[in-house]
């Protein structure tokens, strides 16, 4: 059906309950954990082919939910306790049924929010999800004008995003950006806060662009972790002006951690606090436009997706499988490479688990770290990462890299060489728990050149 009709189907109601939001309070994190997030891959269609993208979206996946499917687990996803649902893609507006969906998970109290790209973020489009109840247009933009076009590979497309802010805007609906740091867009940061202030945004979110789907074909687009505190700089400048013009700044669970401004960068998220360790199937879920449950939204494959809510259901989905359950149980003595002896190991457990799981085939060992650079950097060394197998051509797919840990100095580095490298160890569906064994390079797929 064309967006019209779909309109014609949203019930008429005099108003919509309270949204709850994502906040979470200890009894979320008890020994059964409610979910406070759920992000919906509501279709794997997109009208973008950015080099970034971790599920290679394109083509709807032939197996989607259908209208009914997804309305019924809606009402799932609020009996669980999420209290809010944000959708993502692909483009989640590609499916005219994304405002039955909207509607359907304001009714049943939680919040709404979608993450967009923009390009076909229309007034018509807005108008019916600002009618269906959505509270919350994120956009995203990857830096100015030229490098976002590029990231995103598509000409006009940083335009038509500011077009799409404006058109949610104007629909009444709250309008936030997110934005991938790479390594191109380092030096748009500043700049574009200018100009997603004029464009009214309540908020902005932050994340490092990650080596899973197409962002593993690009090393070009990675951020080395020599680079971070360099980074660090201008994010401690931005929060001050985030501040000062009232936007909520909002660092992704990649981007951290427990440098000298943690503090002041979480301010929001944690009232003034640091970051707590990765929250994937503790307080957030995943969920694949075909109804797979995962723990995170920006994993996949057999190691992270716990199986099919139409054959299982959420609820025992959540509570018991071991794809979900992994960071309910996990220690310290999963943790291996710097991040086991670091100081902040008990609190932080090696970060973003989709940060590190990609790049080192396993979770437990983090080099986009904040303090592990710091310390890098008085011990006169820096880290960057190689890659040395490439990913297959699915959906989140991730290949296997090293970190090599050399010299600062380029003299020194010159005649030295490296001082240490961290290789890849086996996935967890090898060995489950633990630090891994190290993977032998003779089994390296070698990258193509």
């Amino acid at each position: 059906m064309a967006l019209q009709d779909v309109r014609r189907r949203l019930p008429v109601v005099a108003s919509l309950p309270r949204a709850k939001d994502r906040s979470f309070t200890d009894k979320n994190l008890g020994p059964a954990p409610k979910p406070t997030l759920a992000v919906w891959e509501f279709t794997l269609m997109c009208d973008h082919r950015c080099l970034h993208c971790g599920p290679r979206a394109g083509y709807a996946r032939d197996d989607e939910l259908t209208t009914d499917e997804a309305l019924r687990l809606v009402a799932d996803l609020a009996a669980l306790g999420v209290g809010e649902v944000a959708l993502i893609g692909g483009e989640a507006y590609l499916r005219d049924d994304f405002i039955l969906v909207v509607r359907a998970i304001r009714e049943h109290g939680m919040g709404s929010s979608i993450v967009t790209g923009g390009w076909g973020l229309t007034p018509e489009r807005c108008a019916a999800a600002a009618e269906a109840g959505l509270l919350l247009a994120s956009v995203s933009i990857d830096g100015l004008e030229a490098n976002h076009d590029r990231v995103r590979n598509k000409p006009g497309s940083w335009r038509r995003a500011f077009t799409a802010l404006a058109n949610a805007r104007a629909a009444g609906m709250k309008v936030g950006v997110n934005t991938q740091i790479n390594a191109l867009t380092v030096p748009d940061l500043l700049p574009l806060l200018d100009r997603i202030t004029e464009a009214g945004v309540v908020g902005w979110q932050l994340q490092l662009t990650m080596v899973h789907g197409n962002g593993a074909d690009h090393p070009e687009l990675i951020l080395q972790p020599y680079m971070i505190p360099e980074l660090f700089e201008q994010l401690d400048v931005i929060a001050d002006r985030c501040r000062e013009r009232g936007i909520r700044l909002l660092p992704g669970n990649n981007l951290g951690y427990f440098g000298p401004n943690e503090q002041k960068l979480r301010y929001v998220q944690r009232r003034g606090g640091h970051f707590g360790g990765c929250t994937a199937g503790v307080v957030t879920l995943g969920i694949e436009s075909n109804g797979m449950i995962k723990s995170c939204p920006s994993v996949g494959g057999p190691t992270n997706i716990a199986g099919s809510w139409r054959e299982h259901g959420l609820a025992a989905l959540w509570a018991d499988a071991p794809e979900i359950t992994y960071i309910r149980e996990r220690t310290l003595d999963d943790l291996w490479g710097f991040c086991r002896d670091c100081y902040y190991a008990d609190e932080c457990r090696a970060g973003c688990t989709a940060t590190a799981e990609p790049l080192l085939g396993r979770p437990g060992n983090n080099p986009f770290c904040h303090h592990r650079a710091l310390e890098m950097e008085r011990m006169g060394v820096r880290e960057r990462i190689e890659l040395v197998s490439v990913a297959p051509d699915i959906p989140f797919a991730n290949g296997l890299w090293q970190v090599v840990r050399e010299p600062i100095d380029e003299a020194e580095r010159a005649r030295t060489g490296p001082v240490a490298i961290e290789r890849p160890r086996v996935s967890r569906l090898v060995e489950r728990m633990g630090p891994g064994t190290e993977v032998d390079p003779a089994e390296y797929v070698r990258p193509r050149r």
